[in-house]
């Protein structure tokens, strides 16, 4: 059985009483993502816990995980906030990825792994209803990359990163929606992954990743006005 959530923020998802905290930590993670949540806006557990209809237990343990994924920030004397995006924040996230990401996708593919939920990934991108949706699953389409590199460590780190992206591509293509034009870098590099062409694979991952980053530059980068 499932309800409706009724406040407008969260309007149309779903709640299921037999797993209540993932879906309101869900809920307040699409919040974010698509902007009902604005950056730097507090996030008062009572507040959420009664648009929600739930109490502040559940509210509380997913601001904490939000925290840990990099949406939230949290001050011991403000309170918890959606976390600012800004163009600094996007250079240092893709400064690492840069450095990591397009390594491990040369060992995926020098492993030969499944790579089937790559595409997958892509059709659900091209479905997607909002921004949000569409962040997630290009956040997937990476990870499908890089998980198949044989290394857990490089996984985990890349793994760290993955809400922060999605938040940064949220942020970007409310300012420019470039998603088309990244959606074709993904088939080109998913092409290059499938005739095993580990190190072009790689080469097309670091230059999207880059081209995403310089024209967020171009484009005034991610400063609130």
């Amino acid at each position: 059985m499932s309800e409706v959530i009724a406040s407008p923020v969260f309007a149309g998802q779903p709640r299921s009483m037999s797993s209540r905290g993932t879906v309101v930590l869900e809920a307040i993670k699409h919040a974010i993502l698509t902007g009902a949540l604005q950056p730097g806006q507090p996030l008062v557990e009572t507040d959420l816990a009664q648009q929600l209809g739930v109490s502040k237990t559940p509210v509380r343990e997913a601001l904490k995980t939000l925290a840990g994924a990099g949406l939230v920030t949290m001050s011991e004397y403000k309170g918890a906030s959606v976390r600012t995006v800004d163009t600094a924040l996007m250079e240092s996230v893709y400064d690492l990825r840069v450095l990591l990401e397009p390594e491990a996708l040369s060992r995926t593919v020098r492993l030969g792994a499944d790579l089937t939920p790559a595409a997958e990934a892509l059709r659900s991108a091209d479905a997607a209803p909002d921004r949000a949706g569409r962040s997630l699953a290009n956040r997937d389409f990476h990870r499908t990359l890089y998980a198949g590199c044989g290394n857990p460590l490089l996984v985990s780190t890349l793994d760290s990163l993955r809400d922060q992206t999605a938040l940064i591509s949220a942020a970007a293509w409310d300012r420019v929606p470039t998603w088309e034009r990244e959606a074709e870098e993904h088939r080109e590099i998913l092409r290059a992954a499938e005739s095993g062409s580990a190190d072009g694979a790689a080469h097309l991952l670091r230059e999207h990743m880059c081209s995403f980053v310089q024209r967020v530059r171009d484009n005034g980068g991610l400063e609130r006005g």
